[in-house]
């Protein structure tokens, strides 16, 4: 009897520690990132974005995801699971009239419903956003 509840509490220990651990990788991503690479073969990033940088925030227990795409706001639900991302859920975007920097904002807002997964690296510093193989966007924590 003893080695049975020794197991049943040993597993259970086992499975709520790997819960955890997903859930502390998946919370790395909560505050807010800025953008400082896009893969836009055309124009240059600065050019792109003249006046001011797209932003991503994440409230990952709040399962949301906003932000700033350089003049328009967004908002949106958080899908993640793991390393796996994805913005093909309708974001809720402001309409405000954007002199400068159209062109930056769809190409982001545009790339970002072809994210796939995403990594952290440089000691949390540094968010990628990969489509299938391929880094797509990066961000530094703000």
């Amino acid at each position: 009897m003893m080695k049975k509840i020794f197991t049943l509490v040993f597993f259970s220990s086992f499975l709520i520690s790997c819960k955890c651990a997903k859930t502390d990788a998946v919370s790395k991503l909560d505050g807010i990132w800025e953008l400082n690479y896009v893969a836009e073969p055309s124009t240059t990033f600065d050019a792109l974005y003249p006046n001011k940088k797209p932003t991503i925030n994440f409230d990952t227990k709040a399962s949301q995801v906003s932000g700033n795409a350089s003049c328009n706001s967004y908002s949106g639900r958080l899908a993640v699971n793991g390393n796996k991302i994805n913005f093909t859920q309708p974001l809720a975007v402001t309409k405000m009239m954007c002199l400068d920097g159209l062109k930056g904002e769809q190409t982001y807002l545009s790339t970002l419903q072809k994210i796939t997964s995403y990594d952290i690296t440089d000691d949390g510093k540094t968010l990628n956003f990969i489509s299938g193989d391929i880094a797509m966007m990066r961000f530094n924590k703000k």
